[in-house]
């Protein structure tokens, strides 16, 4: 009857694991997934807002005449006329008007703060990795089931 015990008491173990992998561990690394790519996107946009204000410098462009998305698809045409400033989203719905020094200045301080979160989201992914395959490993050693 003991080995009945074990076994039962085993496969308990076995189920609390699998439940903690799958209601907590797993959703965490999605979650923490879904934010970095938030980031790896900020960082592209601002990485061309960076390039298109260089090509307006280096070309010396000082109008322009540009579609702008109205929403739902829905575009006109607009005319710059002096296109030496511009109006970058810092965030929670502001926008800034900067000269494009300014702008590069702001978009450079930007990019390393997205940096640093995309690498401590990427650690973070990185932890909770691990801590699945030591819950699996742990599993494998409950069943003892031989490590691949």
């Amino acid at each position: 009857m003991e080995d009945d015990d074990l076994l039962f008491l085993r496969q308990e173990k076995v189920k609390k694991y699998e439940e903690f992998v799958d209601r907590r561990l797993k959703p965490d690394l999605v979650r923490a997934i879904s934010q970095r790519d938030k980031v790896f996107e900020q960082q592209k946009i601002f990485s061309d807002l960076q390039r298109n204000i260089e090509n307006l410098e280096r070309n010396g462009v000082t109008s322009l005449r540009s579609l702008v998305n109205l929403g739902s698809e829905v575009y006109a045409q607009a005319d710059v006329p002096d296109a030496r400033h511009v109006f970058v989203d810092i965030g929670l719905g502001f926008h800034v008007e900067f000269t494009w020094s300014e702008a590069l200045d702001f978009i450079s301080k930007k990019e390393a703060r997205l940096e640093s979160q995309a690498e401590e989201y990427t650690r973070a992914i990185a932890s909770i990795k691990a801590q699945i395959k030591l819950v699996c490993a742990g599993i494998q050693e409950l069943l003892q089931i031989p490590a691949e």
